[in-house]
C-alpha cells in the first residue's frame, strides 16, 4: 500500500515517476502530498531530487512527515493550498525541475465521517479539505447562505447537474423551515427537486459541486498552473492527476494554450512572442490507470493524468 499506510493510497505512481523522470535531479513540488505516497516514490526512485511537500490539510501533512522520516534531509514541508505555494514559488523565479498535483480526495478524508464528504445521511455537511484550520465556510454554510442564483451556478458549473434550477429552488425552500446540517438534508432536497430518490450518480454530481465550491478547487487550479509555469526551470515538467471532467478540462486547455506557437493575447495587433511555444505535452493522449491498478484500488478508476514540459 505504500508508506502512507491506511491514510491514503496514491494512484498511478509508476506513471508519475515516468513523467517526472526529467525532474529527478532537481527540486520537485508535490502540491497535494496527501500522506506522502508520491513524494516517497520520487525520493526513492530519484536519490538526487529534493521534494517540497505541500498540503492544506494539517493531518495529511503530519502523515506525510511520518512517511518521509527517512528522507527528511531532502524534504521541506509546507502547510498551504497548492495555489498559494505555487504563487509564492513562482514569484521567486524559476527553481523547480518538476511539480505534481493530485487533485483527488485522500482515503482518510473520504472515509472519516467527521470530515463530511460522505453521502451517509447522518454525516455533517463539512467538506473542507483543510478541516477547521483555516476557518473556511462549510458545505452546510454555503447551502444555508448562498442565494438561489448562486446555488444554481454551483450545481450547474461545478456539478454539471442538468436540474440545477429545481435543485437550487428546493434548497432555498427547505432551508426556510430548518437549516441544512447533514447529508440527509441535501439528499432530501435532491429527492424533492428530482421527484424521486437520487441515484448514486446524482449524489456524486451534487456532492462534487459542493466540495469544489467549498474548497475553491477550480479557482485554485487556475491560479496554480500559471504560477507553476513561472516556477519551472527550462525543461521542467508539471504533472496533474484529475478525477472529473471539470478539472481535467482546465488542465487540458491550459496545456494546449501553452503549447501553441503564438501565445500572445488575442487583442495584440502583432505577435510579440516570436512564435515559439512555451513547451509541449509529454504524451498527447490522457493517461489512465491500468486495469490491474483499478482492480486493486477501485478509487483510481476515474483518474486522468496529463503532463507538460517547459521548453529548454
Amino acid at each position: 500500500m505504500g508508506p502512507e499506510g491506511t491514510f491514503h493510497r496514491s494512484v498511478m505512481v509508476e506513471e508519475v515517476l515516468a513523467h517526472l523522470e526529467p525532474a529527478g535531479g532537481g527540486e520537485i513540488m508535490d502540491g497535494t502530498a496527501g500522506g506522502g505516497g508520491h513524494s516517497h516514490a520520487l525520493l526513492v526512485r530519484y536519490p538526487a531530487c529534493r521534494v517540497i511537500a505541500v498540503d492544506r490539510d494539517p493531518i495529511a501533512l503530519e502523515a506525510t512527515r511520518i512517511a518521509l522520516q527517512e528522507h527528511q534531509d531532502r524534504v521541506s514541508f509546507v502547510e498551504s493550498r497548492f495555489d498559494e505555494a505555487a504563487v509564492e514559488l513562482g514569484a521567486r523565479g524559476p527553481r523547480l525541475s518538476g511539480a505534481l498535483l493530485d487533485l483527488g480526495m485522500s482515503t482518510h478524508q473520504l472515509d472519516l465521517d467527521k470530515r463530511g464528504f460522505s453521502f451517509r445521511r447522518e454525516v455533517t455537511l463539512d467538506m473542507r479539505m483543510a478541516g477547521n484550520s483555516r476557518g473556511e465556510p462549510t458545505a452546510a454554510d454555503l447551502l444555508n447562505t448562498l442565494d438561489e442564483a448562486e446555488l444554481g451556478r454551483v450545481f450547474r458549473v461545478y456539478g454539471e447537474e442538468p436540474r440545477w434550477r429545481r435543485l437550487a429552488r428546493a434548497v432555498s425552500l427547505l432551508r426556510e423551515d430548518r437549516p441544512f446540517r447533514v447529508a440527509g438534508d441535501l439528499i432530501e432536497a435532491m429527492a424533492k427537486a428530482f421527484r424521486r430518490f437520487p441515484t448514486a450518480k446524482d449524489r456524486a454530481r451534487v456532492f462534487q459541486a459542493l466540495r469544489v465550491a467549498v474548497n475553491q478547487e477550480i479557482d485554485a487550479l487556475r491560479a496554480a498552473l500559471p504560477a507553476l509555469l513561472e516556477a519551472l526551470l527550462p525543461g521542467g515538467v508539471v504533472t496533474v492527476i484529475s478525477y472529473e471532467s471539470l478539472t481535467d478540462r482546465v488542465v487540458k486547455q491550459t496545456f494546449r494554450e501553452w503549447s501553441r506557437e503564438c501565445t500572445c493575447p488575442p487583442g495584440l495587433p502583432i505577435c510579440v512572442c516570436c512564435g515559439e511555444p512555451l513547451g509541449g505535452v509529454v504524451v498527447k493522449r490522457v493517461v489512465r490507470p491500468s486495469d490491474r491498478e483499478v482492480d486493486e484500488n477501485p478509487r483510481a478508476r476515474s483518474a486522468r493524468l496529463r503532463s507538460w514540459r517547459k521548453a529548454a
